[in-house]
């Protein structure tokens, strides 16, 4: 339990209704301090205020998840705002402390005074992500489930909101907590063999322990296998639109996006940075990123446009290569192409109402993708674009299964780490080394898990988690 007691706005600004949230050791004695009932203030209005005294422990005295009417005052018992307090004791609340949220009309102004008051009266503001860190550290959830709450406020589509929602139910802690107390068990037998070689016998044990490692590295390879597609369709498909200069690049941004996000004219190299805008697509989302024209340029200042372009390219999950169809393939062309070898990706032939030039077996037979030809003027090709990466992505609308998908890149890097281990185990079984040679690999293993759930995370490591959560949360 944390000593000091935290208060922050909970709800986001600027709706009819707030929430400040305060949490700690002293959060009821905070907000009884500040709170006033409306059969008090009338008999305030009645009496002098030295005969009527107001004993901040009201609140200690009421039973749990009880909500209450009243009034929010300051020292000089001036009404500040009309309320509904919600009552949480510890440990039946979200931080496993005592949790008091006091629902206030909303507006910045209101707010603020209102949480000022609880600063006055001796909470702190709480750091960003400080309720949700002192629920992990306070054992209510693990931080697999702590950094499935941002996920979940942040989800943008079924997929990623049913996939946050699952693993803050623990879904992805209990798969992995799974195959970490096999590991452990295993740690365990043999160690109590190498103590206790009388009673307790290894033959045939290796032949056994290879197997199980075996098995929880496909385990562990299937959450590796699925991560990309996971992640995907819960984050979004990096969606990088290259071309040349004054192919229709940034015309075709602004079409997806509905709106002039991108400076068009018709003066080649506009685009000498990256933009980078989300779009949603039925169910899906692309983050769309509109690159600078990739052509050789003695301009300093566009040549870091191109070479943003080219590392945009090394990293994208799709790519959309606009190509001026009625003009001649050339150098840039050339160049773009190969770039693209290995890469998944469709080309617009861009400007397809005018005179087409460009022929679609040449083409493809440097680059053999899907070809549409398009046009931002009349939108034609707009549509089949949509469908061919609905379809080449996620086969329709996203579905989830019980599959257990993790999406995080954290996560990833843990079980990578742990696979590597688990290999390791299986080799020096395979060179027939001694029993206690395996355990070394096996608790590195064990420990590389650990991370995902923050039984071995450091303290560094939870506190850079947190401090991306958002205020009050």
């Amino acid at each position: 339990m944390q000593e000091e007691t935290i208060a922050g706005i909970a709800s986001g600004m600027g709706g009819g209704i707030s929430i400040i949230r305060i949490s700690g050791e002293n959060a009821l004695q905070v907000v009884g301090s500040i709170f006033r009932t409306k059969k008090y203030l009338s008999n305030l209005q009645k009496e002098e205020k030295e005969n009527i005294i107001w004993k901040s422990d009201y609140f200690e005295k009421k039973k749990t998840h009880t909500v209450h009417y009243g009034f929010i005052v300051n020292d000089q018992e001036e009404i500040l705002d009309e309320v509904i307090v919600v009552l949480m004791k510890g440990p039946n609340s979200y931080t496993k402390e005592d949790v008091v949220e006091i629902d206030t009309h909303g507006g910045n102004y209101v707010v603020k005074k209102i949480l000022n008051e609880l600063l006055h009266h001796g909470a702190r503001l709480a750091e960003p992500g400080e309720f949700t860190k002192r629920a992990f550290l306070n054992g209510r959830i693990d931080l697999s489930q702590a950094e499935a709450v941002m996920k979940l406020i942040s989800s943008q589509n079924d997929f990623s909101y049913q996939s946050a929602l699952n693993q803050l139910e623990g879904e992805v802690s209990q798969y992995i907590e799974k195959i970490r107390q096999d590991i452990l068990h295993q740690l365990g037998y043999i160690e109590a063999a190498l103590d206790d070689p009388e009673h307790i016998s290894l033959d045939g044990f290796a032949e056994q322990l290879r197997e199980i490692m075996i098995g929880h590295i496909q385990k562990l390879n299937k959450l590796l296998l699925n991560f990309d597609d996971g992640r995907m369709k819960s984050e979004g498909i990096n969606t990088v639109i290259v071309g040349k200069p004054n192919a229709g690049k940034s015309s075709l941004m602004n079409l997806m996006l509905q709106q002039e996000r991108a400076i068009v004219t018709n003066i080649a190299g506009t685009t000498r940075d990256v933009l980078e805008e989300k779009v949603v697509l039925g169910n899906i989302i692309l983050n769309l990123i509109d690159t600078a024209g990739i052509h050789e340029t003695e301009d300093i200042v566009e040549n870091m446009g191109v070479d943003k372009a080219v590392d945009y390219i090394e990293k994208a999950d799709f790519i959309i290569y606009v190509m001026d169809a009625s003009d001649k393939l050339n150098e840039a062309d050339e160049q773009i192409i190969q770039l693209l070898q290995d890469k998944k990706g469709i080309i617009l032939f861009n400007k397809s109402d005018l005179n087409l030039v460009l022929n679609e077996k040449e083409i493809n037979s440097r680059l053999n993708w899907t070809i549409i030809p398009f046009s931002n003027e009349t939108k034609q090709g707009l549509e089949q674009l949509k469908e061919y990466i609905t379809n080449s992505f996620l086969k329709g609308d996203i579905q989830y299964n019980d599959q257990v998908y993790i999406t995080s890149v954290r996560h990833k890097n843990a079980v990578e780490s742990a696979v590597q281990s688990l290999e390791q185990v299986v080799q020096t079984i395979d060179d027939g080394m001694p029993e206690d040679f395996y355990t070394i690999d096996m608790m590195e293993a064990y420990q590389s898990l650990g991370l995902i759930n923050g039984e071995t995370a450091s303290e560094d490591l939870v506190n850079k988690i947190f401090s991306d959560f958002c205020m009050g949360k």
